[in-house]
């Protein structure tokens, strides 16, 4: 066995100071943002309606490699950061694979999850701001109970619209987010404009992200002193969550670990730009040629079957546009228990990525992936959240390549957060009742027709 530990932790000093930037680095940026009223590129004033300031100077910042994290936020981090990097030894050994395989995992908080990083953020920008409420979406569940710990903390009021799905399926994510105190609205709701539109066509749907984004966005513009605030996607909060890779790179470099793949689940693409933030910079430097895989469901495959092209954030189409890989923003996924896997584009970055071929994509149905998360559960003893069992399947596939090649590559991949909330979707697998959908060439094309006509 080899002499690096389990789980490597850096020293409380040893934490990074500072967020990584990837547009920064990148030898084309991705192509701006558009207002939907002129379709001109946006400025800073046409996103402050919406936005707290200091979020938006993040989301239009391209040319600082390393932003300062504020003191306060560092502060935050150190209640649960730095977060372990994990030998999976057991599963080594249970895949009989030559590979070295690693996960970052990001599940020791409350909210369980990878999200606290930015909601820490961002809550406390709006706080700095003299703002008094917040309003956001939330699928899964995982960024609504984030930000519910984290608006608890700095004392922001926040009221919350969860996917009706996902409330069904995970109703105790719901119950953390009122214990802190957040108002939850199940999406689509009669509460709002585009709620009520999106029931009065779809009156029995489970509803969307995006359908909680449109009510989300239109809650905080009519609401005095109050702001919206997004838990992927956007660019500020895939520069957030890069404290991930940050804490990953430093502890590679504190052993001699060299990673050959890099793989992380996909849903809006914060996590996966967080893991892969300072290894891509690398790459695009041409420091390394780590092969990076992005892993998302069958059921909603913006990378694998979506277009490259312009579209809206939500279902209301009332965003700002942004040129990513979608499947269009009046696509309806599936009600697969990923929840926050179920969007129907992706992060712009990501997106200029993919396009560019510095990253790979793959997509698994639910049964499959939910296989690999029982393998990783029986060796490991972690329940994963079901969006981390996508990236575990991933890594376990590329181990299995290696095993037939007898090729050593070290594979890390992110654990985002754990399951515990999602015991009805392990319930399902168990008992045999999990389903396994794949939108056909019609349904896609149901979701394209709703692309904006450039």
């Amino acid at each position: 066995m080899s002499s690096i530990p389990y789980r490597i932790y850096l020293q409380e000093k040893d934490m990074p100071k500072y967020w990584c930037n990837i547009r920064a680095k990148m030898k084309q940026l991705p192509d701006a943002m558009l207002h939907p009223g002129t379709m001109q590129p946006c400025v800073k004033e046409d996103l402050l309606p919406i936005f707290c300031e200091e979020l938006v100077d993040q989301e239009m910042n391209t040319t600082d490699e390393f932003i300062e994290i504020p003191e306060e936020i560092q502060n935050f981090y150190k209640m649960y950061r730095p977060s372990p990097l994990v030998r999976a030894y057991c599963l080594e050994q249970e895949l009989e694979t030559p590979a070295q395989i690693y996960y970052k995992f990001e599940g020791n908080n409350t909210s369980g999850s990878h999200k606290l990083n930015s909601a820490a953020a961002q809550a406390y920008c709006a706080k700095k701001q003299g703002v008094t409420s917040l309003t956001t979406e939330t699928g899964a569940g995982q960024w609504g109970s984030a930000l519910a710990m984290a608006c608890a903390y700095y004392g922001v009021d926040l009221s919350v619209y969860m996917v009706k799905v996902s409330s069904e399926q995970k109703p105790y994510r719901k119950i953390l987010m009122e214990t802190y105190g957040a108002k939850v609205i199940l999406s689509p709701s009669s509460t709002t404009d585009s709620g009520k539109k999106i029931l009065a066509k779809t009156p029995d749907t489970g509803g969307s992200l995006g359908c909680a984004i449109s009510e989300a966005i239109e809650a905080a513009i009519k609401t005095d002193n109050c702001k919206y605030v997004l838990g992927s996607v956007l660019n500020h909060v895939l520069l957030h969550q890069s404290i991930i890779g940050m804490e990953t790179k430093a502890a590679c470099d504190m052993y001699g670990i060299y990673p050959d793949i890099i793989v992380g689940c996909a849903g809006g693409g914060s996590n996966l730009g967080g893991l892969i933030a300072p290894f891509i910079t690398e790459k695009i430097q041409g420091k390394n040629n780590i092969e990076i895989i992005a892993v998302e469901p069958a059921s909603c495959p913006s990378f694998t079957r979506g277009k490259y092209a312009y579209d809206f954030g939500d279902t209301g189409q009332t965003t700002p546009l942004m040129k990513m890989y979608t499947l269009g923003s009046g696509f309806m996924p599936s009600p697969n228990h990923a929840g926050g896997l179920r969007y129907h584009g992706m992060n712009p970055i990501l997106s200029k990525l993919y396009h560019d071929g510095y990253l790979q994509a793959e997509s698994y149905i639910q049964n499959d992936v939910f296989q690999a998360a029982q393998t990783f559960l029986k060796c490991e003893g972690i329940l994963p959240a079901p969006e981390s069992t996508h990236a575990i399947k991933g890594a376990i596939e590329q181990a299995l390549k290696c095993k037939e090649t007898g090729e050593k590559k070290t594979i890390i991949f992110g654990l985002t957060g754990t399951g515990y909330f999602d015991m009805a979707a392990y319930n399902s697998f168990n008992s045999g009742d999990m389903t396994d959908y794949i939108p056909g060439d019609q349904d896609l094309q149901k979701g394209f027709d709703t692309l904006p006509k450039m």
